[in-house]
Formats: C-alpha cells, structure tokens, sequence
C-alpha cells in the first residue's frame, strides 16, 4: 500500500454497522491476536483519526455473494473501517462489483459515500492490519472463527476468495482440506453443505497494486470470474 500526501480524518464506524458485524461473529474490540492488537495500538497513536481497529464487514447479512480478502491495508480499511475503501485494491473491486449490479456505484475514498451493496457482503480473512500486510499463520487461524461464523449466518451462494491466503482460509472455516480444492485463477469449486445449500466457491489473484500493475491480473481477468459468479447465481435462482 502506497502512502498518500494527505488523507481526511476518518469518524468511527457507525453503531449500525456494527451491531450488524456482530450479527453475523464480529467483536470490534478483539484484541487475541498480541502482535495485531500492539501493532493497532502504535497506529492509533500515529494516526489518531484512523479506525485503527478490527474492521468490520460490509453488505448484505444474507445470501448472495461473499468476497473475502486477504486483511485490511495501513491506508485503506484500516484509515476508513469499510473494507477495501481508500486503497488501490477497491479501485478494481469496487468499479468491478458495480458493473456487475452488486454495487451502487463504483467506490470512493470515503466510507461515508453513500455506497450500497446488493447481494453482496466484502470480510476479510484476517479482520486487523497486520504489520507489513502479512498476517502470521497462527493470526489467520485465530481470526477464523469469525470467517466461519459469517459463513455460517450469511449463507452465501457464491464465495468469491482474494489471493491464496483468502482461499485457504475459507476451505479452513468450512472444514476442509485444502489439498482437494487448490487455489487457482478463475478456480471454482462446488461446496458441502456448511456455506449453504448449493454453494459454490471462486478464486481470483488478489486485486492488490502489485498484481494489477504487473498484470498478473487485469481488468479482463477480473471481469470474468465475476461473469462466472453472476452466471451461476442467476442460474441457481
């Protein structure tokens, strides 16, 4: 994640969207990962207008489509408490998921834009900053109970897993082995019955910076696994 000259000052998430976290296994104030909970602290008191906390997930509580990233990034989700706003990788995320009718329009810097998501909810599969955007394993592991019991309430039709990391950890909250369902772009699996009847999940390289820039993903890459997703759940119905 880049660092930008100047960034507006970000207000708490709202009581709203936080009851509607907790909904579905979310606590704001979970401090059980040591170094994610010092590292939070450090940043609170660089940035005393960022969120700085655990971020919480954002859209729809049931059904739909589920997109889960990797973990939010210094200047984006951490700055602004809504998952993937205010850094490169929701330029595509958000610009995709509006051409797809999932969004109300294709995303801003400020959390507070009005944007709405239909049928759609976007978590994280490590829900706090981790220092240099890695989460340890055992963070990841630790984390994922919250992945699991959002699966769990959401009941989601379709998975949609950022990056490798992302991947692995949604086969973790359900329970199986990653060795039967390797990650792969464009990858789509069918599910047992813990995501919901019917679930199918989709693998994509992470919309990150570097992965957009180096090409490794492009737009039209990007575009067709949501072309996949919107296909099957219009089918499913």
């Amino acid at each position: 994640m880049t660092k930008a000259k100047h960034r507006p000052r970000s207000e708490p998430c709202s009581p709203a969207v936080v009851r509607s976290a907790a909904a579905v296994g979310f606590d704001i104030d979970c401090t059980a990962c040591p170094r994610l909970a010092r590292f939070l602290a450090e940043v609170r008191a660089a940035h005393p207008g960022y969120h700085a906390r655990p971020v919480p997930s954002f859209g729809a509580t049931r059904g739909g489509l589920l997109v889960v990233g990797l973990a939010p990034g210094m200047h984006g989700a951490n700055r602004t408490g809504r998952p993937f706003t205010g850094d490169y990788a929701g330029i595509l995320l958000y610009r995709t998921l509006h051409k797809f009718g999932f969004a109300s329009h294709g995303g801003s810097d400020d959390p507070h834009d009005g944007l709405e998501l239909t049928a759609c909810r976007i978590t994280n599969a490590v829900k706090c900053l981790p220092p240099q955007n890695k989460p340890e394993p055992s963070e990841v592991r630790r984390c994922n109970a919250y992945l699991a019991a959002e699966i769990a309430a959401v009941k989601p039709r379709a998975v949609l897993a950022l990056g490798g990391i992302a991947h692995r950890a949604v086969l973790m909250a359900l329970g199986l082995r990653a060795r039967e369902y390797p990650f792969r772009h464009r990858a789509a699996y069918d599910l047992p019955g813990g995501a919901g009847a019917g679930a199918r999940l989709y693998s994509s390289y992470h919309c990150s910076r570097y992965n957009t820039q180096t090409k490794r993903l492009t737009a039209h890459m990007f575009e067709a696994v949501f072309a996949d997703i919107e296909t099957f759940i219009r089918l499913a119905r």
